[in-house]
């Protein structure tokens, strides 16, 4: 909760700053700050005061400011800032997509003051003619707002899942509880959550209630009962508990994970051979005769189903998949060798190439490659050609010293908005990898966002395309791609894409994973590590492409790192060089 209270805070310093008319690189820095101190995966408190500054974006002005919320639950410069600005433009700002001068227009000129207001402004073409306006503008604006209330909705994977956890282990430690699971839309790993269900056993249900209720985040009690019991909690997530016996257990899960469409299939698949499924068990209809319900297994085997695993449930082949005996054998987290997408000290990340090896080691990764962000990049410090080569000379003296493992130089480079590559083909094909990225230019046509991407897979020594869509999950939309084309010729080239493990971007998303994998291409799975604690994200992308029904055998970083190296090598034929 203090991760995600900080990041706010920081992002309004960022907005009120930028509607003063604040140097840009100020702004620039909350907004990095925000972004890195809310996708730390541990809680802001447990990281030393002395080792705030390692953090990325956190120089020693930003770690006092986090020290002084930490111990006083303020920050002078905040408040002090509050009292200049009306909070309505705030709520402007909120929009993606709507800047600080258009929001002060709207203000002034307007007098709109909520996004209700502004929604129906938008919605009623009474911006458009305003200086600066145009119907696109509209457009943008009724699209940021869809997205905010989607966002309040839905909330990210990867700011549900560390709440649920903490929950979970609070309860396993303090309550009398047997068995407890994460149920719902969460066990299935959907990479948005509405919200946590959790489900248990305990010969005490009363006490475990008790305990459930008391949680510390609790600032609402909706239901309480002596066997369920729903609350909000301060990240305004509903979080329900039920206790059920433990004859029926494995049924309660299985029913409380869903999906609803793949239960129904379930249930009809029963009714055709004279059963009942509910939450309580599997059941003969003619005598009502108990067959199953303390495992999950019992469900899926008195069926005739092998087990299917959570991140299958949702109606998507996997019933009939399991009657043909083809259900995939999902990759897991111990099968991930390595990290092919790591940012060190050189461009923007926060740790020393040593750090990283260490770091890395924990994970019980063999490799990692350290991909630093090429020159075009400013904002994130990128490298020159000269530097580059300067990092890929340091990485090899460190190679030398190492055993069992092993650093891959590589690069971040992006792909400019002609469709161009930002390293030279002389530099490029020094590297054991690269990874090709946009950056700018999200609001281009389909047409050219597609061809810039098809132009970057087909230089000669692109091995991997990085968050190919774009988004920010809750803040910022997918680019409009032909995905179909970008599959069509990652297969043609031998271009992996990459299925992006930070928690707020995921990307690609299951469906496009899913579809890759149809469509014969190679994928990776990497963090896109800025700080060390980030490696920890692996499991967020590998529970998408469990979803994306991937095997190890379809993603490359699962490979030792002489035959991943055989795999990266690219297909000549069909590809071209961009210089």
């Amino acid at each position: 909760m203090k991760n995600r209270e900080l990041s706010r805070i920081f992002n309004e310093i960022a907005d009120r700053l930028e509607i003063m008319g604040d140097n840009p690189f100020r702004i620039r820095a909350y907004r990095r700050a925000a972004i890195n101190v809310e996708g730390l995966p541990k809680s802001i408190e447990d990281v030393p005061e002395k080792e705030l500054s390692q953090i990325p974006g956190i120089g020693r002005d930003l770690a006092g400011k986090i020290t002084e919320y930490l111990k006083t639950g303020k920050i002078r410069a905040y408040e002090e800032l509050k009292s200049e600005l009306p909070k309505e433009l705030l709520a402007l700002l909120s929009v993606p997509s709507l800047g600080p001068k258009t929001a002060q227009l709207l203000y002034k000129e307007l007098h709109i003051k909520s996004l209700d207001e502004l929604e129906r402004f938008a919605a009623e073409h009474k911006l458009s003619g305003l200086r600066g306006i145009k119907e696109k503008t509209e457009e943008n604006i009724l699209k940021g707002i869809a997205m905010l209330k989607r966002g309040k909705e839905r909330q990210p994977l990867g700011r549900v899942l560390p709440i649920a956890d903490s929950i979970l282990e609070h309860l396993k430690k303090s309550a009398p509880v047997k068995k407890i699971d994460i149920a719902g839309s969460l066990r299935r790993r959907k990479e948005t959550i509405k919200d946590i269900d959790l489900l248990a056993t305990s010969d005490r249900p009363n006490e475990v209630m008790e305990v459930f209720i008391q949680l510390q985040d609790v600032k609402e009690i909706l239901v309480h009962g002596p066997t369920k019991s729903s609350v909000i909690i301060y990240e305004d997530l509903q979080v329900d508990l039920r206790v059920v016996e433990k004859e029926s257990y494995g049924a309660a899960l299985t029913y409380f994970t869903g999906s609803k469409a793949h239960n129904i299939r379930l249930r009809e698949m029963a009714i055709r051979m004279g059963l009942k499924i509910n939450e309580y068990g599997i059941f003969r209809e003619k005598d009502n005769k108990k067959l199953g319900g303390e495992k999950e297994d019992d469900i899926y085997r008195v069926l005739g189903l092998p087990y299917i695993p959570p991140e299958l449930r949702e109606d998507q082949g996997e019933i009939e998949a399991a009657l043909k005996g083809a259900l995939p054998h999902l990759v897991t987290l111990k099968d991930m060798k390595g990290d092919l997408h790591v940012h060190s000290k050189w461009s923007d990340g926060s740790a020393t190439f040593e750090r990283l090896v260490e770091a890395a080691r924990e994970q019980g990764y063999s490799y990692i490659a350290i991909t630093d962000h090429s020159q075009g990049l400013a904002v994130a410090r990128g490298l020159t050609v000269e530097r580059l080569m300067e990092q890929k000379r340091e990485l090899q003296a460190i190679n030398k010293k190492l055993r069992g493992f092993r650093l891959l130089y590589g690069t971040e480079v992006d792909i400019r908005s002609d469709g161009s590559i930002d390293f030279p083909d002389s530099a490029l094909k020094k590297l054991d990898t690269v990874v090709a990225s946009i950056h700018s230019g999200f609001r281009q046509s389909r047409q050219q966002l597609t061809w810039r991407m098809v132009s970057a897979m087909k230089n000669p020594h692109v091995s991997i395309i990085a968050h190919p869509t774009g988004r920010l999950i809750g803040s910022r939309d997918a680019y409009e791609l032909d995905m179909e084309e970008i599959f069509r010729v990652a297969k043609e080239t031998g271009t992996a894409l990459e299925i992006n493990a930070s928690p707020f971007r995921l990307d690609l998303n299951d469906t496009h994973a899913k579809r890759a994998k149809e469509m014969g291409v190679a994928m990776v799975i990497s963090t896109d590590t800025h700080v060390t604690d980030q490696f920890g994200f692996m499991g967020y992308g590998v529970s998408i492409a469990r979803r994306g029904w991937l095997e190890k055998s379809d993603v490359l970083n699962t490979l030792e790192p002489d035959k991943l190296l055989k795999k990266l090598k690219p297909h000549k034929a069909g590809r071209q060089s961009s210089h």
